[in-house]
């Protein structure tokens, strides 16, 4: 199954099972990209969410216009910073940032329990890297390659740019189908 991409400068469509690396300026305004791309040719999404609450992903998808009725949510800040949580039947939450493999099963949860075209958000892995460490981010990311495959779904993974060094953005970059690199004037290209 074909996937719409409806990001400037990337191809027209992708296959089922493609994982794309975002690369982009650690002051870099990502929000349009991501919601560009859970927006289109999309049944059901999951945001996982390593940065941010589920309340301010709720806002970025309200703002941006994205259909919230099939959206997931996956929380990973709220727990271990104490806030209030909302539950609700499209929130979930995990414990900590650093809990991949927690993150990670919870991606695998959405994908068996969800039919049609399913994509994934993760912002980001530059959060959690500085949560767990590089090994634990290469091995989730891994793992969510696994998963798109095997449920023909995409995704699209946040990486900063200016935080890792060279070594490091080459050992993400060569596990993805696909990279999209937006520029710090906002220009995005991509390699595919």
């Amino acid at each position: 199954m074909d996937y719409e991409l409806a990001i400037d400068n990337t191809p027209d469509a992708i296959p089922g099972g493609t994982g794309i690396l975002l690369l982009h300026p650690s002051t870099g305004e990502t929000d349009r990209l991501d919601t560009d791309f859970l927006s289109t040719d999309t049944d059901h999404l999951l945001v996982v969410s390593t940065r941010t609450t589920a309340r301010e992903v709720e806002q970025k998808l309200e703002y941006y216009e994205v259909d919230e009725e099939r959206a997931t949510i996956l929380d990973t800040l709220s727990i271990e910073r104490g806030y209030t949580r909302r539950a609700g039947e499209n929130i979930r939450y995990v414990a900590s940032p650093n809990n991949w493999q927690g993150i990670a099963d919870e991606a695998e949860a959405f994908l068996e329990d969800h039919d049609g075209k399913l994509r994934i958000t993760f912002d980001s892995l530059t959060e959690l890297i500085y949560y767990a460490d590089e090994d634990q981010a290469l091995q989730a990311v891994d793992r969510f390659l696994e998963l798109l495959d095997e449920h023909d779904a995409v995704g699209m993974f946040h990486l900063a740019r200016g935080v890792h060094d060279e070594a490091t953005l080459e050992r993400f970059r060569e596990r993805f189908d696909g990279v999209i690199e937006l520029g710090e004037d906002g220009e995005v290209t991509s390699e595919f």
